[in-house]
């Protein structure tokens, strides 16, 4: 499928939320939100909408909070900064700054008070209108080599229905996440959803399947948030107006896509930095230097210590 067919298909506009405090990140995120932590050499957000761009989603919604004003600015146009790289002739880094600024029609919304991310997707309802639309977590970064989004879009189109993204993680750290009772299909990628439970404990939980943070939405979505009591941490929680729908509580049933390629938690500080490290070393300018580093390090943390 070619960016130009994707563009003209069902799916065109992507909601990203990111409203969030960040306050596993304290203090760096005391005046700079968690989606400008860098990955290597881009801000965690610009992963995000790059890979919502490359799914033929180029009406991205950013819907954000207080102390969020680095997000717009980093998508707008720095004129003084772009003169200044011209005059000295650097086109790479001039390539580079102008990249975020045309990526796509990128618009930003206001949460006004952080209710949860159901809250927030419902936030998005005048500008997505009556239309299917995906959401990106940008805590979740998916590795533009291993595509996902395309897959979800083909398959909402397919069979008219929300497509959840899951993962298979370890029985022991199913309590981490979201989990998802399903059923089988003729794809074994593709599973039918039928229920889902937020952070169970591993005795307890239907699967081992994951919810990670992409979602192909119907419209439908919208009704169900706005009926919604609170949920767990007296928040509107996404994954119960979901759970709602994969029990048949709506116009369309609920498939999952289970992911099975490379993705990045970047809300956690430790996978963050290993986030860094595993794309620092396939950056094709860093690489190599990264890589060299590593294995010396390596060898310098399993050699035994000068006094022992």
């Amino acid at each position: 499928m070619t960016a130009s067919e994707r563009v003209h298909g069902s799916v065109t506009k992507a909601v990203v939320p990111a409203a969030g405090l960040g306050t596993r990140f304290l203090p760096a995120t005391k005046a700079m939100p968690k989606e400008m932590l860098p990955i290597v050499d881009k801000p965690a957000i610009q992963y995000v909408v790059e890979e919502a761009v490359a799914a033929g989603l180029d009406d991205v919604l950013v819907i954000t909070g207080r102390n969020k004003g680095n997000l717009s600015n980093h998508f707008d146009s720095v004129p003084e900064l772009e003169e200044t790289l011209k005059r000295k002739g650097d086109e790479g880094k001039l390539a580079k700054v102008r990249e975020s600024s045309q990526l796509a029609e990128i618009h930003f919304l206001r949460q006004g008070q952080p209710l949860g991310l159901g809250h927030a997707v419902a936030c998005a309802r005048r500008h997505v209108g009556r239309e299917s639309f995906a959401v990106l977590l940008g805590d979740d970064l998916i590795d533009a080599r291993d595509p996902l989004l395309d897959r979800m879009v083909a398959e909402h189109d397919a069979r008219g229905a929300t497509v959840i993204a899951l993962m298979e993680v370890p029985r022991e750290s199913i309590h981490l996440y979201g989990c998802a009772a399903v059923e089988p299909t003729d794809d074994p990628d593709v599973v039918r959803v039928t229920g889902l439970v937020e952070k169970p404990a591993a005795e307890e939980a239907p699967s081992n399947l994951a919810v990670i943070g992409r979602y192909v939405l119907r419209p439908e979505i919208f009704g169900l948030l706005d009926e919604l009591p609170p949920g767990r941490g007296g928040e509107i929680q996404l994954t119960d107006a979901l759970n709602i729908l994969a029990e048949g509580g709506g116009e369309g049933p609920v498939y999952g896509v289970v992911f099975r390629g490379r993705r990045y938690d970047t809300g956690d500080r430790a996978d963050w930095i290993k986030a860094n490290v595993l794309l620092g070393v396939d950056h094709e300018e860093l690489g190599p230097e990264i890589r060299s580093w590593i294995l010396d390090f390596a060898d310098r943390l399993q050699a035994p210590a000068e006094n022992d």
